[in-house]
């Protein structure tokens, strides 16, 4: 049998969803015509409290089943964190299913049940809110000390130590140092440092979020979601209801994308509540307003950068300092500010090369939307600082950006102090770097580019420039030492085998990735792979779609799985044929004696294990687990080549170069589309996308009509191409793909702009009127 790991298989979901199957949430929801319909009331005041609530009229509506409000005696006072994270969470528990507080403009007041939408939201209409309007923080540098207090609850808390101050509006705060860094830039002969601001990006996905529950004939609550994490949601809606974990069951089927907004739970909670409270199905379905204002943007930064180098252009000492907006609740705060020093400063703090380094900085408190889980998780925020500094260090060192990064960049066999420092590494040691491809990276996209180190800037005439802007990146593959993830392989009768994994396909190719690695270890079909995922009753524990960690981590666990059914199909025929298992071989088709005599198909072999009365009937199953040691990072470099009208401040990308570092590649396809998607969604933030609120709190850009996206016309053509890499801890050689590719655009952008018009911008977006202004005050 061919070996299946390598090649562009067909992703397993693709022709139902070419067809127009029932394949997601609604579709579910829509087969049951009898479902409530649960419609949100949502707070107009970023920061206020409710002093009262007139639902009298509402309540006597026909069609209005039940009303949920925070005064309800069977709405617990629970507080949680809303973040899909792993036990004990590090996101604070600042967060009740309603309270007397809202804290955003859009933030939940009470929920409606009716039997349809229209009734439910006529029904909002008609109750009186009497609230009382506090003064909101809005400003994220000036949050910290605020005389508004935005969690005065004494319920607050923090799972472990992580800086949560929230009399002070802090949600964590965190620093930590390896050398002296004052020192190391004090002996420098050259010192850099700026400071960078990243904005709020909202999470664009063609399906909003959407729930759907019910209680089966064993008196169990089912939840339907569009969920990335369907453990994780399970847990954290048994815990904030009060409700037996052993009677819930939360299924996920397709999600219409998620980049990290559905890595926490949003409707699924109040429609729970109305079917515990009503005995009848619920359907919570997002509005496009409701998921840019209700739901979660990417965390707003402010990123302060000293680089202390030699003359020759080798790093001594790198200190960063970030300030980090969550918004009104806590979710995914420390971590994703963590990760803003810890998946960027490991490119130059190398081992036994640098001296010194040094991360800190705080997460603040506001009446804005929650930051929350987004595609590049820190490290997209991190990279457009640390990568424009060291465009400023080269120049100030007198030497092209690649050659500053060539002679500070990480190599293969070294690693990073950081690593250990910030959680990287395993039992306090330091994780060492088996695969990283960066010089060939770099070698490879320079050529693609025709890159020229004396000069990247190329003058057109008619005031147009063309330039072109560095940026390099890593991320990780999976938490290591933390998040476990598990595989089931059952044998079937006529030789097929099922997949169960908890692992969430969320539209990256999960399911067939995964099945190919298990057909290539059984060296059967991938046709032969039936997979089922992400059901809470019927597949094994996964913590979902998060960390690029589902073909690193989940990979491994399938791996094993595999191997473990191939050996126990030997075993079992071994002792049918009374042989030593070492002496049979299953080479996909058929099992086979060492010395030839005894040869059986798996065809006929499984169905001897049901039917054939030869008292050796047994169903083959195996369960395997993995837990990672270490998070073997990807690695990319990448290049903007951009032209820009300097009359204007108008540029367009002419090109985008990649080359990627993801170690062995599975499916060809998959990890192409995967790495492209990644670096338009860097450009939809580099480029186009701002979460505006108006002076008063409101967001502005909740429609698409005032929410700019890149489209073809806007990124007419990306060149992306992988290096040869293999990380031996990974399966097959493979390390994580999908959220490399969002980080470097924003830096190789800027880099190229200031290159064509020796305009620094160090706000994003990289508006043209930002350009514009910039050559004028020049």
């Amino acid at each position: 049998m061919s070996k299946v790991v390598g090649i562009a298989v067909p992703k397993k979901d693709g022709e139902g969803m070419i067809k127009g199957k029932p394949l997601y949430t609604n579709d579910m929801a829509m087969r049951d015509p009898d479902a409530l319909v649960v419609k949100i009331m949502r707070s107009p005041h970023p920061f206020a409290r409710i002093k009262s609530i007139n639902k009298s009229v509402a309540e006597k509506m026909e069609g209005v089943a039940t009303i949920i409000t925070h005064l309800d005696a069977d709405v617990p006072r629970t507080i949680y964190t809303r973040a899909g994270q792993g036990f004990p969470e590090p996101s604070p528990h600042d967060k009740f299913i309603l309270d007397e507080y809202v804290r955003y403009v859009g933030d939940e007041v009470l929920a409606v049940a009716a039997v349809d939408a229209r009734t439910a939201k006529e029904a909002i209409k008609a109750i009186k809110v009497e609230f009382e309007v506090l003064e909101p923080v809005l400003d994220f540098e000036k949050a910290e000390g605020h005389k508004s207090v935005i969690h005065p609850e004494p319920e607050a808390h923090e799972m472990f130590p992580i800086g949560f101050d929230p009399k002070n509006n802090l949600a964590c705060s965190y620093s930590c140092e390896d050398g002296d860094t004052d020192l190391e830039m004090s002996k420098s002969e050259i010192v850099v440092e700026d400071t960078f601001y990243t904005q709020a990006q909202a999470h664009y996905c063609a399906e909003t979020h959407n729930c759907y529950t019910y209680m089966d004939g064993h008196e169990r609550l089912n939840v339907i979601s569009s969920t990335q994490v369907p453990h994780h949601i399970r847990r954290i809606i048994s815990k904030a209801l009060g409700f037996d974990r052993s009677r819930i069951r939360v299924h996920k089927p397709k999600v219409g994308g998620g980049y990290g907004g559905k890595q926490q739970i949003h409707g699924e909670m109040l429609a729970c509540l109305t079917t515990l409270r009503t005995g009848k199905s619920a359907i919570c379905n997002f509005s496009r307003k409701e998921v840019f204002e209700s739901t979660f943007s990417r965390h707003q930064m402010r990123i302060k950068v000293k680089i202390g180098a030699n003359k020759d252009g080798s790093i001594n000492a790198i200190d960063m300092n970030v300030l980090s907006n969550t918004g009104a609740y806590g979710e995914h705060a420390l971590t994703v500010f963590m990760l803003a020093g810890g998946k960027t400063l490991p490119l130059y703090i190398v081992e036994g090369q640098s001296k010194a380094v040094k991360f800190g900085g705080k997460v603040v408190y506001t009446n804005k939307t929650p930051g929350g889980a987004y595609r590049g998780y820190g490290a997209m925020q991190g990279n457009f600082a640390l990568e424009s500094m060291m465009d400023i260090l080269a120049e100030k060192v007198g030497v092209s950006p690649a050659k500053i990064r060539e002679i500070n960049m990480i190599k293969e066999g070294q690693t990073s102090p950081l690593f250990k420092l910030m959680g990287e590494g395993t039992e306090g040691k330091a994780m060492n770097i088996e695969s990283c491809k960066l010089d060939y990276c770099m070698k490879r996209t320079k050529e693609l580019a025709k890159w020229n180190d004396e000069s990247q800037v190329i003058d057109l005439g008619d005031n147009k420039v063309r330039a072109q802007g560095m940026a390099i990146a890593m991320q990780g593959s999976g938490i290591q030492d933390i998040d476990m993830a598990s595989a089931v392989l059952k044998l079937n009768d006529d030789g097929f085998f099922n997949l169960l994994i908890g692992a969430t396909e969320i539209g990256q190719g999960s399911d067939t990735i995964l099945s190919q690695i298990a057909a290539d270890v059984l060296n059967v079909d991938v046709s032969k792979i039936i997979v089922y995922s992400s059901d809470t009753d019927t597949t094994p524990f996964d913590p979902g779609a998060y960390a690029s960690k589902t073909t690193y981590v989940t990979g491994n666990a399938v791996i094993k799985a595999a191997k473990a059914m191939k050996a126990k199909i030997e075993s079992k025929v071994a002792s049918l044929w009374n042989i030593e298992p070492k002496n049979v071989e299953f080479d996909g088709q058929f099992i086979k004696s060492a010395d030839g005599k005894n040869s059986i198909s798996i065809e006929e072999f499984s169905s001897d294990m049901f039917y054939k009365m030869c008292g050796g009937q047994e169903q083959l199953m195996v369960c395997e687990s993995f837990v990672p040691e270490v998070s073997p990072p990807p690695y990319m470099v990448a290049i903007a080549d951009i032209t820009i009208d300097k009359s204007t401040g108008h540029y367009n990308i002419n090109d985008y170069f990649a080359t990627i570092d993801c170690g062995g590649i599975i499916n060809p396809s998959l990890v192409q589309v995967q790495g492209e998607g990644g670096l338009v969604q860097g450009i939809g933030m580099a480029c186009y996308e701002d979460v505006v609120y108006s002076a008063g709190g409101q967001m502005i850009t909740n429609n698409l009509f005032n929410y700019k996206l890149p489209a073809r016309k806007e990124v007419p053509k990306i060149t992306v191409e992988f290096a040869e890499s293999y990380d031996p801890t990974g399966p097959y050689g493979a390390k994580s793909i999908g959220e490399i590719g969002v980080d470097t655009p924003m830096a190789a952008i800027a880099n190229a702009i200031y290159k064509a018009t020796g305009v620094r911008i160090k706000t994003l977006p990289l508006f043209p009127e930002k350009i514009l202004l910039g050559m004028k005050n020049r």
